[in-house]
């Protein structure tokens, strides 16, 4: 299958396939396969993996601990000291989104790689210009000890033929003053979730080629070590509790299983940690245990969701996971899904059950316009999951009832089918930030008692 049948098939697959009742958002076909046709999707490679990278880019891992206690009430959302009501609309410092980290957030657009804000106040405190071009829909990835990692163009120069391929560095850049600390050439233009990560003491990029991951040293960008795997083979990446690990298969059309390896994150040593049956992927984080979702067959018609712990215990969850996605989270022992119809679920990542199923809150995009709701995002502290859709649209359920507790709306303009309105919220404590474009609101539900 060449490289631009493959990337087709991604295409389509991610427009059209079948996940929990839900339909996948436009713009991840965007997000497996960039704008540009030079920055391709190199990992997939048939229908098989293309159907399971739909849940890799729609989910969202949170750190939040357990789900809320069934007993409990809602807790209240409560400002943080010094945060004000902000908004903000700078023209190219947040199309390419955002990372919330404590009281700044980290965003990219079209003018700037990095863009630092004041969470309390809106306020831009620096930025890091782009390197000719910055169309993209990825953002910086990483914060951690005073140090911001991102993406940059390796170079603004044209090829002798007059054509333009600027190639992908991994940056590092100091979150006090913006000043870019080093750069790393990455072998593609994979801008994905799996491109690049942080490990305990490194930054885990894909590099120095397309079959590698190294090591990189956080505060120089020096090499610590990489793992190069076999040819045909293709492995997806994640990581738990601060350690990286590779999921393989053979790269073929045909479903085979999975092996599971532990890397060390200090030395790069593999260990084989188990195998699971069908193609697998991973899909978000849960104390302590990998979400992946499992294809068994290459039509995508019989999906399983499994939780894997570092040690190599397994829980296959019953059912299967089937339809059309719009959104998915996962949210301590919560796996939340969204359908196109408008409907939210609560699964139990440890049971397997359906919790409860509700009204999401707001209304849904059309199903043929490329946009899509924002990924939900919830608290299990506070005990509710929230929702935003491009037209400013908000609403907050309970985590544990599925019971709407609140609503608001912000002024995002009117919706544009495209890249454009691919909305995106983010959480600064009990603070919501709703980002769509280079619009971005800070705000605090009113919700708890």
């Amino acid at each position: 299958m060449t490289t631009e049948r493959v990337e087709e098939k991604v295409r389509e697959t991610l427009r059209a396939v079948a996940l929990d009742q839900v339909r996948a958002p436009g713009d991840l076909a965007h997000q497996v396969v960039r704008r540009r046709s030079r920055r391709r999707f190199s990992q997939a490679a048939g229908a098989a993996v293309a159907v399971v990278a739909v849940a890799a880019g729609a989910m969202l891992g949170l750190g939040d601990g357990g789900v809320a206690d069934r007993g409990r009430p809602v807790q209240s959302a409560v400002a943080p000291e010094g945060w004000k009501p902000w908004q903000s609309g700078l023209a190219g410092a947040s199309e390419r989104g955002c990372l919330a980290d404590g009281s700044a957030l980290y965003c990219s657009g079209s003018t700037y790689d990095v863009a630092k804000i004041d969470a309390n106040t809106g306020k831009r405190l620096w930025t890091v210009k782009v390197n000719r071009e910055g169309d993209g829909i990825d953002r910086p990835f990483g914060v951690r000890d005073g140090v911001v990692y991102a993406y940059r163009n390796h170079t603004a120069k044209n090829l002798p033929d007059g054509d333009y391929a600027g190639g992908t560095d991994v940056m590092a850049v100091d979150a006090g003053t913006g000043k870019r600390l080093w750069t790393v050439e990455m072998p593609q233009d994979d801008r994905t979730d799996q491109a690049a990560m942080l490990i305990d003491g490194a930054v885990w990029a894909n590099t120095p080629s397309v079959r590698s991951m190294s090591a990189l040293d956080p505060l120089t960008g020096k090499e610590k070590w990489h793992y190069t795997w076999a040819k045909g083979v293709v492995c997806e990446r994640t990581v738990l509790s601060g350690v990286p690990y590779l999921l393989c298969a053979p790269d073929t059309e045909e479903v085979h299983d999975t092996d599971v390896f532990r890397l060390d994150p200090a030395t790069g040593k593999v260990h084989k940690v188990t195998t699971l049956p069908g193609r697998q992927q991973p899909i978000g984080t849960s104390e302590g245990r990998m979400v992946l979702i499992g294809a068994q067959d290459t039509t995508g018609d019989h999906l399983r969701l499994t939780t894997l712990t570092g040690s190599g215990k397994r829980n296959s969850l019953p059912g299967q996971v089937k339809g059309h996605m719009a959104g998915l989270a996962v949210v301590g022992d919560r796996l939340i899904s969204v359908s196109m119809k408008g409907r939210a679920s609560a699964y139990s990542l440890s049971s397997g059950r359906t919790e409860w199923t509700a009204p999401v809150g707001v209304t849904m995009p059309d199903k043929k316009a490329m946009t899509s709701i924002a990924s939900p995002v919830g608290s299990a502290r506070q005990g509710v999951v929230y929702f935003l859709n491009p037209a400013g649209d908000m609403s907050g359920l309970d985590l544990r009832t599925g019971k709407q507790l609140w609503s608001g709306h912000v002024d995002t303009g009117k919706p544009r089918p495209g890249i454009t309105d691919r909305p995106q919220l983010l959480q600064y404590e009990d603070v919501l930030i709703a980002r769509n474009g280079s619009r971005i609101f800070s705000l605090l539900p009113r919700i708890g008692t």
